[in-house]
């Protein structure tokens, strides 16, 4: 099974770089992140047209969004935090694929350090954490993949100086997601790349990507039993260098 993960900054400007994608890469299941777009909006009929018959898609207007597009039947399908309220942001989207649950998340950006917007992207990476604990077990076959938002370790920024105390690279930003980890997660980029530097995300400013100036914010995690089956992960920049790019690249793995 091959499943990727992308956030693809609006579905509706970059419909044509996931058909594309998608054709090039076949995919079994690709998680897309920042949709920006409202359910009766996304683009059912393009997708399954070219071979995903099974899509869900959690969208509020212009902004968030999470989708699960799927070769495979998609079932016990899961929309946002159990405890989430009415009208909350569309952040989570859950599905079991086989013996497999996916865990799609597109995390909080948090604007600045000492913001509500900062301890709210605390607190859900939080949330996040207990859920996984009241829900799931490590010995399951689990995967959370999707935009985390944070760069958890050194080699996960292009420059520490440069990245120190700023956003998504903070230590309680970098506290949370490693308590997140310790779930019983397992880095598949890591894991199949040892201490590779590579990025998948870039701003779009100041020729970030042409001088490789990023930071790793898109992940695949899985449990370790599902963890062991992973044959391959990567990064993907080609599409980064597509006209009108979104500033992230879709992550990849590959399991038997």
């Amino acid at each position: 099974m091959k499943i990727a993960t992308w956030n693809i900054n609006s579905i509706k400007s970059r419909i044509d770089h996931v058909l594309k994608w998608c054709g090039q890469n076949q995919p079994d299941v690709l998680c897309l992140q920042e949709t920006k777009s409202v359910d009766a909006k996304f683009p059912y009929a393009k997708l399954r047209a070219i071979g995903y018959p099974h899509i869900e898609h959690l969208g509020e207007p212009a902004y968030n969004g999470v989708a699960i597009i799927s070769k495979l039947p998609l079932s016990n399908v899961q929309r946002n935090l159990p405890d989430d309220k009415s009208g909350a942001q569309s952040r989570m989207l859950g599905a079991t694929i086989g013996d497999l649950r996916l865990v799609n998340i597109y995390g909080p950006h948090g604007t600045s350090q000492g913001t509500e917007k900062y301890v709210f992207k605390l607190e859900w990476i939080g949330r996040l954490r207990k859920y996984f604990d009241k829900q799931f077990k490590p010995r399951e076959n689990v995967v959370l993949c999707g935009d985390l938002n944070v760069a958890p370790h050194e080699l996960d920024v292009w420059s520490v100086p440069a990245w120190r105390n700023k956003l998504h690279f903070t230590k309680p930003e970098r506290d949370a997601i490693q308590d997140l980890k310790k779930w019983g997660f397992v880095d598949l980029f890591r894991q199949i790349n040892g201490d590779e530097k590579e990025f998948s995300w870039w701003s779009n400013f100041r020729h970030d990507f042409e001088k490789d100036r990023g930071l790793r914010i898109d992940h695949i995690w899985a449990s370790p039993p599902l963890a062991e089956r992973c044959t391959e992960c990567w990064i993907d920049k080609d599409p980064r260098g597509w006209d009108h790019p979104t500033d992230h690249a879709p992550v990849v793995a590959e399991f038997f």
